[in-house]
């Protein structure tokens, strides 16, 4: 994931709440212009740190700065944070995110919602149970059609039960017709 699409992700949460007072934003200023005068030029830092204007509005004018300003200066801004305030760098939202996306790992909560949480067996009882209803219904009255019907399901089945079974089921269909 990009820089810029990361801090554009963060940058609620960086703004909200105070969570970054002004002395670390001022640290993070006088970082990028001293260290990186290219991504922050002096009068820039000069207004990124004007006591006169609220903290929220410089640390959001930053931000939108920085991401006008491309991948790089984004880059940059993660590197002060994280010198600079390293607990709150570890608590952004990007950071979680990838720390949790590794794609060798499966995420066994995602499995569980994804497949039935009631195994296999569940499956299998209420598969036998509907099979075994819908032969009753179909053997239960004594009308040949009744049975009729019941052969040419059966006879279409050799994939869903097996030829084995079909086999039992086809003479004892025929059992019964003859009775």
């Amino acid at each position: 994931q990009s820089y810029c699409i990361r801090l554009q992700h963060d940058m609620y949460f960086l703004t909200s709440n105070s969570r970054l007072n002004e002395q670390v934003v001022d640290k993070i200023v006088l970082q990028l212009n001293r260290v990186y005068p290219q991504i922050l030029s002096n009068a820039e830092a000069e207004k990124f740190r004007n006591p006169k204007a609220s903290l929220h509005t410089r640390l959001t004018d930053l931000l939108k700065h920085l991401q006008k300003n491309g991948e790089r200066h984004c880059q940059e801004f993660y590197r002060a944070l994280q010198i600079n305030a390293e607990h709150l760098y570890n608590d952004l939202p990007s950071r979680k995110i990838l720390k949790t996306t590794d794609p060798t790992v499966i995420d066994t909560d995602k499995e569980k919602c994804m497949l039935n949480d009631r195994g296999p067996v569940f499956f299998l009882s209420c598969f036998s149970a509907a099979a075994a209803f819908a032969l009753f219904w179909y053997c239960s009255d004594s009308d040949t059609k009744v049975l009729g019907r019941a052969r040419r399901i059966l006879g279409f089945s050799p994939i869903i039960i097996g030829r084995h079974v079909r086999k039992i089921c086809m003479l004892y269909l025929e059992d019964l017709s003859r009775n």
